[in-house]
């Protein structure tokens, strides 16, 4: 979840806007970009997706050995 999390918040902070102002461009509540800028593991998966869509991406599957080739 940190490279979730990781990747959200830097994305929205490279586009100049707040935790709030991007919540509602996304359509999402605040207390959602919150959780995944925090990492929380306890996330809607529909709503993270939503506020991916904004920087056009979505989850998906990746296999474990992917994730381990991208580690120095």
């Amino acid at each position: 979840m940190q490279r979730l999390a990781t990747f959200v918040k830097e994305k929205r902070k490279n586009a100049d806007l707040t935790q709030s102002e991007f919540a509602e461009r996304a359509g999402v509540a605040l207390t959602v970009v919150r959780k995944i800028e925090q990492g929380d593991l306890r996330l809607n998966l529909e709503k993270v997706n939503q506020v991916l869509k904004m920087f056009g991406h979505e989850l998906a599957p990746v296999s474990q050995r992917d994730l381990t080739d991208e580690q120095p």
